[in-house]
């Protein structure tokens, strides 16, 4: 079996990404022996799992380390008859980075370009999320996690350092329970409907698209008057994501939206 790598890479948004997905199916087609992926950005997770869900006889699992995770590594299995009904977890370790951040407040990215600067590669690194203001959490893979284990670097002036650990021995994320509901806004603005659906004051939203926390369809945005449709989803940092399920106008020239938020 040869997999249409032309076809399946015409008009793709991702396209290095997705060619090492597709030489990780390659190689699984022909030797049999399930691969797991490094992480990938959750961009490149839904157009891989799209484009790659007609080829016959492989299965992919994804596993980011917690319920939830944006970047998460992908398992190719083959399969004869009966596809897979159960999966293991992927390799995944932890690391603790630990820093005085009280008067310099840092972001996940901060934290991940430092470590991608001291020679971590991106698809080593999985979710950071910040602990208040002494430093992040970071989920790894195994080699990263190794290679990380007291070595520092720095974010802007402030010094890091890190701690491989466990999995288990970090505070990971609290997992949000996905939810439904509707509000009702006098436009479709990016601002208003996520001010309704994050609990925030359009004046927050606002500074988080200036800050570059709140992203649309995983891309940052700068617009807050940018008018939205069914089917998108705008990411907020540390609150999750929601999808416009519909968009109606109502009697009175006003917006009902439903929204899914997890």
């Amino acid at each position: 079996m040869n997999i249409p790598r032309k076809e399946l890479l015409k008009n793709c948004k991702n396209p290095l990404g997705m060619e090492e997905l597709l030489k990780q199916a390659d190689s699984v087609l022909r030797t049999w022996q399930p691969i797991w992926s490094p992480f990938v950005t959750a961009p490149l997770r839904e157009e891989a799992l799209e484009i790659m869900s007609p080829l016959n006889n492989l299965h992919w699992h994804t596993d980011g380390g917690h319920p939830g995770a944006e970047r998460q590594r992908l398992q190719c299995i083959r399969y004869e008859e009966e596809r897979p009904t159960t999966a293991e977890s992927a390799p995944i370790e932890g690391v603790r980075i630990e820093g005085n951040f009280l008067f310099d407040r840092a972001s996940p990215n901060d934290f991940r370009q430092s470590l991608e600067m001291i020679g971590v590669p991106s698809g080593g690194l999985g979710d950071i999320w910040i602990r208040g203001d002494r430093g992040a959490q970071a989920l790894c893979t195994p080699n990263t996690a190794k290679f990380l284990n007291n070595r520092t670097s720095s974010i802007r002036d402030v010094q890091i350092r890190c701690e491989a650990v466990r999995k288990g021995e970090l505070q990971l994320p609290n997992q949000r329970l996905t939810k439904i509901f509707s509000t009702v806004e006098a436009s479709k603005r990016i601002d208003a409907i996520a001010s309704a659906g994050f609990g925030l004051s359009r004046a927050k939203i606002v500074t988080q698209i200036k800050e570059g926390r709140l992203r649309l369809n995983w891309e940052p945005i700068k617009q807050s008057n940018k008018e939205l449709g069914v089917g998108d989803r705008i990411q907020c940092e540390g609150r999750g994501t929601l999808k416009i399920i519909s968009l109606d106008l109502t009697k009175r020239k006003r917006w009902r939206v439903e929204l899914l938020r997890q």
